[in-house]
């Protein structure tokens, strides 16, 4: 990716990975049909998608983005059911697998098999589940022997929105009440999907109150565009001189914000129009055009809310004028990469100033890097990171295994480059 161009005129994001992922998993559960319009179309989406297929689900296609799904009649599978690289459609699935009365196992591909799945067993054995998982229950694959579960409390061990939604994806099939406590609030789409779908569920004083077992229904799901894909153009209009960009229909999420919320106060020109409401979620019009970015400073709570969004961030503190640093990331090290690692190499690479932490890093912003070659290290953030550092490096940038970009955008270059002018 070289500079030159703005980012000007309109454009839509992909539709939501984790709601798309959830959509699919819920409505597998649920009685009846489920229509799922303005479905993301990513790598991602499809392992979780071929998972309820492998489960006795029917699923077809109704044109771009739209899904209908027939469940609530899950069987056992004759196969090892594969998330691929989708931490989402692993965890997730184990909470759903975990009151079916057949076996199941869990796996993904080579990174997946290296991220932790430990955090999930544990409470999820707190309601019964019979699980097991590689290298003392750390790793998977994973065996679940699905069969009745019980109400109980659960405190899950960290922050978490896959651990938490996978929690109650067992509580609403467990005989009796649950309730769940998190370390710190994270996205809350699961909270807000489970009751159009049918379930018994309240969020009080910080807790969640699951009463079980739930006969969901199959409904309609409509799913915004991924605030965390559009970051990568926000970020792109804010970088590239002249640009005037709006993103439409971008789910704003209130758990989802704090990207938003610091590009604000960092200097960013970023308005929200029309803002409304999208069946449970909101949704805007984002419009973003350039500014010159101060540095921050972000902290473990900030890190947390923005997990997804870290990689971008960091990169977008290279062309910041002064010192930025970014702690108490830690869980970026057992993502699809190990994050931090890769953020590093690549700011070096294109000639940024920074320093490695154990839970992330201290960037002293130039304005304008030189560019170079990054390796993407299979991990889509990491690619559409630095393609977005390319529209202002001095010299561009290259990015090798861009390809990874498709696990959650597959259209993210042909996106970028219409709205190149």
């Amino acid at each position: 990716m070289r500079p030159g161009a703005p980012l000007r005129g309109t454009c839509d994001a992909p539709g939501d990975k984790s709601i798309t992922q959830r959509a699919i998993l819920i409505g597998a559960l649920a009685a009846g049909e489920t229509r799922i319009t303005g479905a993301n179309d990513g790598a991602d989406a499809r392992a979780a998608l071929r998972i309820a297929r492998d489960l006795g689900v029917s699923a077809r296609a109704r044109g771009a983005g739209s899904w209908v799904l027939r469940g609530g009649a899950l069987r056992e599978s004759d196969r090892v059911l594969d998330a691929r690289n989708s931490g989402t459609a692993l965890r997730l699935s184990m909470g759903l697998l975990a009151a079916q009365p057949f076996l199941s196992i869990l796996t993904g591909d080579e990174s997946l098999r290296k991220r932790p799945v430990g955090r999930v067993v544990e409470p999820l054995r707190l309601l019964g589940a019979r699980i097991s998982a590689r290298q003392e229950d750390r790793l998977p694959p994973v065996a679940i022997q699905g069969g009745s579960l019980r109400g109980a409390a659960v405190r899950t061990p960290v922050a978490s929105a896959q651990v938490k939604s996978a929690v109650l994806l067992a509580a609403v099939q467990a005989e009796g009440a649950s309730t769940l406590e998190e370390p710190e609030p994270t996205r809350d789409h699961t909270e807000r999907m489970l009751p159009r779908f049918g379930a018994d569920l309240a969020r009080e004083n910080g807790r969640i109150r699951v009463r079980g077992p739930a006969r969901l229904q199959g409904t309609e799901v409509r799913v915004p565009g991924d605030l965390s894909a559009a970051a990568f153009l926000i970020a792109g209009a804010l970088l590239a001189p002249r640009s005037d960009l709006t993103i439409r229909n971008v789910g704003v999420n209130p758990t989802r914000r704090a990207f938003l919320d610091l590009l604000a106060r960092s200097g960013a020109s970023l308005e929200l129009g029309d803002e409304r409401m999208l069946d449970a979620e909101p949704v805007a019009d984002l419009r973003v055009r350039p500014g010159t970015l101060r540095p921050f400073q972000l902290g473990a709570k900030e890190c947390g809310a923005m997990i997804d969004e870290l990689p971008l961030v960091a990169v977008l503190a290279a062309f910041a004028e002064g010192e930025s640093t970014i702690r108490g990331a830690s869980e970026l090290r057992v993502k699809e990469s190990d994050r931090i690692d890769a953020v590093t190499r690549g700011l070096r690479a294109i000639g940024a100033d920074v320093e490695e932490h154990a839970d992330g890093w201290s960037i002293r912003g130039v304005g304008r890097p030189r560019g170079g070659v990054v390796d993407a290290s299979g991990d889509h953030r990491i690619a559409m990171a630095f393609l977005i550092a390319g529209l202002r490096a001095r010299n561009g940038v290259t990015v090798t295994g861009a390809e990874a970009a498709s696990v959650s955008d597959p259209g993210f270059l042909a996106r970028l480059r219409a709205v190149r002018r």
